[in-house]
């Protein structure tokens, strides 16, 4: 297992950009706008008031290359600067009102559990990169689930069948992909640095 480190300490992908303040903030914005952009690959799924898009798999994928604090705060600006009217939620959208809202609260709390892990190496292999990423995703259900429930006035049941069941192959496969980029990401950055 490959735990590179320039200081001593395990690093995320994010921590290998020179520049701290200047880095720590373009990424978090970039962060931000990679999840705005792919919030707007939308697919609906019928009978569902809530779309499958590629933004929960950019919230985890950017939770896991910042980390904790740079993940959280890059899905916080997300949703803040999306609350005030910019329309780059699913379907360029905009606000905190509809069924799909609770599922950008949960990025926040899933960028900075993913981010966490990612700094303890669990995206350094692709069976701790599925861990991670499928604790990510019950984050995001966490806060979701109860949001469609009082949002489209569902019980759970109603909620859960319509909120996370259809959704569950399309994580999988998402969940896959960061399996493999991930680690793959972390032997290219290890073969950079032995070249050196």
């Amino acid at each position: 297992m490959s735990s590179l480190s320039l200081t001593g300490r395990r690093q995320v992908l994010a921590d290998l950009v020179p520049g701290a303040l200047v880095r720590d903030l373009t990424l978090v914005a970039g962060g931000a706008l990679l999840t705005g952009a792919a919030a707007q690959l939308v697919i609906p799924v019928p009978g569902s008031p809530v779309p499958m898009t590629g933004q929960t798999f950019a919230a985890l994928l950017v939770g896991a290359s910042l980390g904790m604090r740079r993940g959280a705060a890059s899905m916080l600006l997300y949703l803040l600067v999306g609350a005030a009217g910019v329309p780059w939620f699913q379907g360029a959208t905009s606000g905190l009102s509809g069924a799909s809202a609770g599922y950008v609260v949960g990025f926040v709390f899933a960028g900075a559990l993913v981010g966490s892990l990612a700094r303890r190496g669990g995206d350094r292999t692709p069976l701790r990169t599925v861990g991670t990423m499928v604790l990510g995703n019950v984050v995001i259900y966490a806060f979701g689930v109860p949001w469609l429930m009082a949002a489209a006035g569902f019980d759970f049941s109603t909620a859960f069948a319509k909120g996370v069941v259809p959704f569950l192959i399309g994580d999988a496969l998402k969940i896959v992909v960061a399996a493999g980029v991930l680690p793959l990401a972390w032997a290219a950055v290890a073969r950079v640095r032995k070249e050196d």
